[in-house]
């Protein structure tokens, strides 16, 4: 009986191991190059739309507000708004128009250009 408890254990662990394995492969590459943006202009839009107002961002003077989430890390998160893979188009679009990928969400639509958005997301990259 304890060689079947051993056997199952060991599966169980290489199970986890290919879980996981599988999560670090769906990453994306958290290199700003795909936002053709400023990480400089980026934190000069942040600090203009407002962002800290409701984001803990590093980096960034005052942005300390509990709203949104903390995005701290961002360029190791696997998803934005829980739901869309973090890649520089998906992270663009939810900065220009985060009501009309999730109607309702907590975040406004800011009115953020398509090129603030590029460097929005090029300065989000670079914090790891």
């Amino acid at each position: 009986m304890k060689g079947r408890g051993i056997g199952r254990r060991l599966a169980l662990a290489a199970l986890l191991a290919l879980t996981a394995s599988a999560c670090e492969r769906e990453r994306p590459n958290p290199a700003p190059l795909n936002t053709f943006g400023s990480p400089r202009r980026g934190v000069a839009m942040i600090n203009a739309y407002g962002c800290g107002a409701c984001h803990v961002i590093p980096g960034v003077d005052g942005a300390g507000g509990m709203v949104g989430p903390p995005l701290i890390g961002w360029s190791r998160r696997t998803y934005i708004a829980g739901m869309l893979p973090n890649t520089p188009a998906y992270l663009m679009r939810w900065i220009m128009t985060p009501q009309q990928v999730v109607p309702g969400n907590a975040m406004p639509d800011m009115g953020v250009s398509q090129q603030d958005a590029r460097d929005i997301a090029a300065y989000l990259y670079t914090i790891r």
